[in-house]
């Protein structure tokens, strides 16, 4: 068990315990999940303005082709990702995913062509195994350099684009998935438009001696609050957003996730790219014959939140689990709680009734269709 001493500091960290953050060990890191405002209030204070989150401990990733061709370190990484990599334009982002050999996940990650290389990000309770997959597979061709050390803090609400507008006006002209080079208050950055709240907002890379003073400047506006990880759990659940480790894993195929759309034309079947990436025989049958088992929405009918690891059934006693919950909570933008789990794909359907075994109680939810909440991003 992490004691104290053992986890990691973001650059965050002293300002985390300046503004009165409960801590808690997370990925091997001391993170703060939640500030005195608490979390139902984080939580729509984001939804109402802006919430800043610190996301240091996720790991960025650089790969350079050593051609210096970019479109090579495409190819190279498209060897270990089901994701159109070299279709990806410079200046854009997209949502990837690392599969294994029998289909299942083992990560999910952001990759960025930056124009002379890729920039990655990736879970931090991978980023170690993450690296020593993209070491393998890309040395020979490629120069990969780790920037865990380096700050990542995420801006986001519906006056995200105003706040980080008024210290590097050319935000406003970024869109969904764009990243771009920005100072901050002259600190040069990397920005991408992205997050993982559901809200429109703004992900933010800044060199780790830098961190705490860009983070400082964006608090001081007082549309900001910062927002610990309890809320960004819920608002992240109520957008429909997986969470590695809870809602994907090794045991679980990208078509089973609902995230047949990570995987663009070109590496489907018959796509200029078909294939080529591990699993690609078990999840590209799996577009063809559909999968036994699919990742839903879920709402309770009562106020009682259904937790991840609960029971799912199709009838209201009796019977064996058809399924589990995955992530579940109180949604307060929903106000009500929500829940995503794992159901038979014939009981996929939005409106079908299940029941959710809950301290030997068996509570109605109904499949729901995601995300809970609108998502706000600009297109």
């Amino acid at each position: 068990m992490d004691t104290t001493a053992d986890l990691l500091k973001t650059p965050l960290h002293s300002l985390h315990l300046e503004l009165g953050a409960r801590m808690m060990a997370f990925a091997g890191y001391d993170m703060p999940v939640q500030y005195p405002m608490g979390v139902m209030k984080e939580h729509l204070h984001t939804r109402a303005a802006a919430g800043l989150f610190d996301v240091s401990h996720m790991g960025q990733i650089l790969i350079r082709a050593r051609s210096g061709d970019v479109t090579d370190a495409a190819r190279a990484l498209e060897a270990i990702t089901p994701v159109d990599v070299l279709g990806l334009k410079p200046g854009r982002q997209r949502y990837g995913l690392f599969t294994n050999d029998k289909g299942g996940l083992e990560d999910d990650f952001m990759v960025a062509n930056r124009g002379d290389h890729l920039y990655l990000v990736v879970n931090a309770a991978c980023k170690h195994e993450d690296l020593a997959r993209i070491r393998t597979a890309l040395s020979d061709s490629c120069e990969i350099e780790a920037q865990f050390g380096r700050g990542l803090i995420a801006l986001q609400g519906p006056v995200a684009e105003a706040v980080l507008a008024s210290y590097a006006p050319d935000a406003e002209d970024m869109l969904f998935m764009d990243v771009a080079d920005l100072k901050i208050g002259g600190t040069p950055v990397v920005v991408s438009r992205s997050g993982y709240s559901g809200e429109d907002g703004f992900e933010i890379s800044i060199p780790a001696d830098e961190t705490e003073r860009v983070a400082r400047l964006l608090l001081a506006d007082d549309r900001v609050e910062a927002i610990g990880l309890g809320a960004r759990d819920s608002l992240r659940l109520e957008a429909g957003l997986c969470l590695y480790g809870n809602d994907i894993d090794e045991t679980t195929t990208p078509v089973e996730a609902n995230l047949k759309w990570a995987i663009q034309k070109a590496r489907r079947a018959g796509g200029e790219r078909e294939g080529g990436f591990p699993g690609a025989d078990v999840i590209l049958n799996q577009f063809d014959t559909g999968p036994a088992r699919l990742r839903v929405g879920l709402q309770p009918s009562g106020k009682a939140p259904v937790r991840a690891g609960a029971e799912l059934y199709d009838s209201e006693s009796g019977g064996a689990a058809i399924g589990t919950v995955t992530s579940g909570g109180f949604g307060p933008s929903v106000g009500g709680p929500v829940a995503m789990g794992y159901v038979p794909a014939d009981l996929s359907a939005a409106g079908t009734t299940l029941y959710a075994e809950v301290r030997g109680k068996r509570l109605e939810l109904a499949v729901s269709a995601l995300p809970f909440v609108q998502t706000t991003y600009k297109r």
